[in-house]
């Protein structure tokens, strides 16, 4: 990764373009940054003017404004000290709500904002990538964002303030010891910017090793049944110790760097500080400069030069938030491969005829799995789909639901090509039952109704009924309220299949795919989901792709898929008398020699 400031500058531009949402507030904040600034460096102005009252007296600086005696002046100086302090607490208990707050407000909307982008992004996408990098993007670098603003960004703001005001003051009242002051700083700026460039790219680096942990930690916690049933408990500990580790060396060469940048800081400020002592002094003994000037001076040259001690901690935390501001503007930066149509679907109105014409699609960095493919779906038909694995059955599935985009060729339903529907309303109108069931943590109600959330608890018992769940849902703990567990482990594989039956029984869609239902269940399970899906079919049109032929056996028509192409296509009868491809699968299944399969 480049160490160029202009990439440092245009990542602070990005996230500046992100906050402009909240502009007004943003101002807020800040003038409430430095105008507590500006009240926290009055008190040595008060200490100079109080020894300058009890040296000069009479002839003191407030005695210019008419108040003469040393008591009255002491006690103007004590109003003013608690108006200061007063308006000090005031303006940091101010600019600590508004940054607070709006830390917090653009960490969730940051957050809603990625989360929302995502799920608008192809499958092509999560599948080159990985959901561990996607979860620390949407969690730790969000955070990262949220703590800056937090705190780095008043810190910068006070420091800034801090430079200006005391500098010119110092400027005002002695030339040569604001002199003496600022030598150090254009040091403290050189080591600060070369620090800078050189934590940058070690930043960048700890965010992608802390991208690596996560992926790690969340594949390994979803396969923990797999790391157990293989004893791989501790290949899978060395493997994750030798990640843990990786983060904990990026992060060991950038704090070996940023803990280097304070006490080198210190020297120089050390420095100035004892010439400012010397000379300041000097002056004040030869009557150059008054007494209660010199107290001020050396007063405010703490406040001017210790502050610089923090800019490494300032610059540490702003370089971790640059580095993670990249990554989550760069994921919200991903553009949107597919867009929806702007085309109305009606629920009502979809008949459900579906056509492919002469499709053409491969994979991301595959050979073309689909050449000029072409298949007519009646509406209200039931079709089965069957072919070995890899013959493109389940890609037929993805690219009717949009998940993927065409290479060529074109995709109706009823008549109308699906690039030109509203996505909302082209996959309202499809119900999916696949084999790898997705469950929520949640009660068994709430993953009936998922897409159907305003559902009637009548409504979920009637779906759970036609699915053929309502048996087993009645012996849980809890019934329909019991919590089913992160991704439904509570259940068993039929149990889940089931419920998912019933979500897509709820949604009532006109079109139903139904993407190996049966592969993953008993034989008095896929009796059951065979029962439901012939009450479940009737009156629209269903895909039905199964490896196990006899859940497909009694369909309107089945096509037969080998490599991409359509190789036959009939009713059952018509397709087992033929002795092609089919009849050969279903021997296979059945155990049969092929003189018996003639028989049948």
């Amino acid at each position: 990764m480049s160490t160029d400031p202009i990439l440092t500058r245009s990542s602070l531009q990005r996230l500046l373009r992100a906050l402009r949402p909240h502009s007004p507030r943003l101002r807020w904040a800040a003038l409430c940054s430095v105008l507590n600034k500006l009240f926290d460096l009055a008190p040595p102005v008060l200490i100079g003017l109080a020894v300058d009252v009890v040296v000069r007296q009479d002839n003191a600086w407030l005695a210019a404004f008419g108040v003469t005696s040393v008591p009255g002046q002491l006690t103007v100086l004590a109003v003013l000290s608690f108006l200061i302090w007063s308006a000090e607490s005031l303006f940091e208990y101010l600019y600590g709500v508004l940054w607070r707050n709006l830390a917090q407000t653009v960490q969730h909307e940051l957050r809603l904002e990625a989360y929302g982008h995502l799920q608008q992004l192809e499958m092509a996408f999560f599948e080159a990538g990985s959901s561990g990098r996607l979860l620390a993007i949407l969690n730790d670098d969000i955070n990262q964002l949220e703590r800056f603003l937090d705190h780095g960004a008043n810190e910068i703001l006070q420091l800034t303030t801090t430079v200006l005001a005391v500098g010119g003051a110092m400027a005002y009242l002695s030339p040569t010891v604001a002199g003496v002051s600022f030598l150090p700083i254009p040091v403290i700026l050189w080591g600060s910017l070369r620090f800078q460039n050189r934590l940058a790219p070690r930043y960048a680096q700890v965010r992608e090793r802390a991208g690596d942990l996560a992926s790690r930690l969340a594949n390994n916690l979803g396969g923990m049944l797999t790391i157990k049933s293989y004893t791989a408990e501790a290949w899978e500990l060395d493997r994750l110790a030798e990640q843990s580790d990786a983060y904990r060396e990026a992060n060991r060469r950038a704090i070996r760097l940023s803990a280097a940048f304070i006490p080198l800081i210190r020297f120089a400020i050390l420095f100035a500080f004892l010439a400012i002592l010397v000379i300041g002094g000097l002056q004040a003994w030869r009557g150059t400069i008054a007494v209660g000037t010199y107290s001020f001076l050396v007063f405010i040259t703490q406040r001017l030069l210790w502050p610089l001690t923090t800019l490494g901690r300032t610059l540490d935390d702003y370089q971790r938030a640059m580095a993670s501001a990249n990554r989550v503007l760069d994921l919200l930066d991903t553009p949107v491969a597919l867009e929806g149509g702007s085309t109305p679907l009606p629920l009502g109105m979809v008949r459900g005829e579906i056509r492919f014409e002469t499709i053409t699609f491969g994979y991301q960095g595959r050979e073309p799995l689909l050449q000029h493919f072409d298949l007519t779906v009646p509406a209200g038909s039931t079709i089965g789909i069957v072919g070995s694995t890899g013959s493109g059955k389940s890609t037929l599935v993805k690219l009717l639901l949009r998940l993927y985009g065409l290479q060529g060729g074109r995709i109706l339903l009823d008549g109308i090509p699906i690039e030109q529907l509203r996505l909302s309303d082209l996959r309202g109108a499809i119900g999916l039952v696949s084999q790898e069931v997705f469950l929520f943590h949640g009660t068994v109600a709430d993953n009936i109704a998922y897409g159907s959330f305003g559902a009637s608890r009548a409504a979920i018992a009637r779906a759970a009924a036609l699915a053929e769940a309502a048996g087993f849902i009645e012996t849980l703990p809890q019934g329909y309220d019991t919590v089913v567990g992160e991704r439904g482990q509570r259940l068993s594989g039929g149990q889940r299949q089931r419920i998912a039956l019933a979500r897509a029984i709820l949604k009532d869609p006109p079109v139903l795919i139904l993407d190996e239902a049966t592969a993953a269940v008993d034989n008095e399970t896929e009796a059951a989901i065979q029962r439901s899906l012939d009450r479940l079919t009737a009156d629209r049109t269903t895909l039905v792709i199964a490896h196990r032929l006899s859940t497909v056996r009694h369909a309107d028509r089945i096509v037969v898929l080998e490599q991409g192409r359509l190789v036959e296509s009939g009713r059952h009868e018509d397709l087992m008398a033929r002795g092609g491809a089919y009849a050969n699968l279903w021997r296979v299944q059945v155990g049969l020699r092929p003189d018996e399969l003639l028989q049948l």
